[in-house]
């Protein structure tokens, strides 16, 4: 039987961009300056920027239980995904982390690492192989009551492969998170305030084929997966991806 899905050891970093600096301009440095210093880190396999809209977003179907509307302060404004070719990679490339970490308060307002087990990230195989024109992040906080456990196994194996086999999805990976800790990210002068009511436990990135597809997902499949959803889930946070900047992949630096 064909694999479904690859395992991935990938963390992502949830970024805001300075309010004393225009939007763009801070964009700008981390698509620049910031993205060389990751960039350089050896071990690793992939990383992008998931540079999110300003506003297209909180545009998950609604349904009774689910908070969709994200609050003007928590919307986030980029994602920093990087994926690790093993579990050294982060031990090697603890000197370009170094200085990022020196680096982040010339951009960034707030910085939140989430980031899973190893290995534990998954990147489906999906219907259709063509390349993504559109991308959407979900952020999805987890139900009170419901185990970590059944929690992961919803998202890995329901949520996430029922979306990869849906029509014009071209893209689809889904990661959950261990509980978030200050510790893993405490980058100095930069905040890193994260209220537990506030905690993210999963996303899953979906890429489409073109917009007729991504309008039809919202219509027709997105409202059939609320009845899941409501089941595990207290809300979800949609938004359009405006870039993906891919700086790493398959191990090499790309020309970007």
């Amino acid at each position: 039987m064909t694999k479904e899905y690859d395992k991935k050891f990938s963390v992502s970093i949830l970024l805001w961009m300075r309010e004393d600096k225009p939007r763009q301009e801070g964009m700008d440095y981390w698509s620049g300056p910031h993205s060389q210093i990751i960039a350089a880190s050896p071990g690793l396999s992939e990383y992008r920027q998931q540079h999110l809209s300003e506003t297209q977003h909180s545009f998950w179907p609604g349904t009774a239980g689910l908070e969709t509307s994200i609050s003007p302060d928590r919307r986030i404004d980029g994602i920093a995904e990087v994926t690790f070719d093993n579990l050294l990679s982060p031990v090697v490339g603890r000197h370009q982390t170094a200085l990022a970490f020196k680096d982040e308060v010339n951009v960034f307002r707030r910085t939140l690492m989430h980031m899973g087990f190893p290995f534990s990230s998954r990147w489906f195989k999906t219907a259709e192989q063509s390349g993504s024109q559109l991308r959407d992040v979900l952020y999805i906080r987890r139900k009170e009551g419901v185990s970590s456990a059944s929690f992961k196994k919803f998202i890995n194996d329901s949520f996430a492969p029922e979306i990869s086999k849906v029509a014009g999805v071209t893209e689809t990976r889904s990661q959950v998170y261990m509980p978030w800790n200050k510790a893993t990210w405490d980058t100095p002068n930069v905040a890193h305030d994260n209220p537990k009511a506030e905690h993210l436990h999963a996303s899953v990135i979906i890429g489409f084929r073109n917009q007729e597809a991504r309008e039809e997902f919202y219509k027709t499949i997105a409202p059939k997966l609320n009845h899941q959803l409501i089941s595990h889930a207290s809300a979800v946070h949609a938004y359009q991806i405006d870039q993906t900047l891919t700086y790493v992949e398959n191990g090499q630096k790309t020309s970007l």
